[in-house]
């Protein structure tokens, strides 16, 4: 039999092994790989090539939704299903742009997690939806809304600019994400003017609510309550 392969994206550990124990116990199914931040999953998810990709949202360094929107340009056959404790406009919001195949809430049933990895394989998207984020999908007044608060938040940012942001939102100074960027200080106060300029937000403490707001970082004490499946 030929597996379906998979790799998991998620900041908490015990998450993740939690998810490897419930993956490891189908026959179908391998998880191939780990990744405990949104650049490490995209950089995982190019050597591995999965088939499925488990994101969480809310990750240091990059989050989900940018991190899900690097791997489905670059890898278009990968199919990602976000995982979430959270459903709020923002991150609905967002899903049409990062190229997601699904959307789960963390505590959804474990066998709704192992059929929607199928599905996504089948190409049946329609069922990679926990039912209560498919119910608020299909209400047009949510339809309006979320449109409209994706067209706000984006504002157009680059994938680049969107990292910059998180950076800053989780409290690194300009040397400390030149070198996790890999890129000058100058590069970084050039890209920081231009998220500033784009966002119409010109001090830190703005940025850092905006992040927030978007779903980029998680909130001061926001931690994911649900360790499990």
């Amino acid at each position: 039999m030929k597996r379906i392969t998979v790799l998991l994206a998620d900041d908490h550990t015990v998450v993740r092994q939690g998810l490897r124990t419930l993956l490891s116990a189908e026959p179908d199914l391998e998880v191939v790989a780990e990744a405990e931040n949104g650049r490490q999953a995209v950089d995982l998810a190019g050597r591995f090539r999965p088939q499925v990709v488990i994101m969480d949202i809310a990750m240091p360094v990059l989050n989900g939704l940018e991190a899900t929107r690097q791997i489905t340009r670059s890898l278009p056959s990968t199919k990602v299903l976000m995982l979430s404790s959270y459903a709020n406009e923002e991150y609905l919001a967002a899903l049409h742009q990062t190229g997601a195949a699904g959307y789960l809430l963390k505590h959804t049933a474990a066998t709704e997690l192992l059929r929607a990895i199928r599905e996504a394989c089948r190409g049946n998207t329609a069922a990679c939806f926990s039912p209560a984020i498919a119910k608020r999908l299909r209400d047009p007044a949510f339809v309006q809304s979320t449109s409209s608060a994706s067209k706000k938040s984006t504002r157009q940012l680059t994938a680049r600019e969107a990292e910059v942001l998180q950076l800053i939102a989780e409290g690194h100074a300009n040397k400390q994400i030149a070198a996790e960027l890999n890129i000058s200080i100058k590069t970084v106060e050039k890209h920081r003017q231009q998220v500033m300029n784009k966002l119409g937000i010109h001090h830190v403490a703005g940025l850092t609510r905006h992040a927030i707001a978007t779903g980029m970082v998680e909130p001061a004490g926001g931690a994911m309550q649900n360790a499990t499946v």
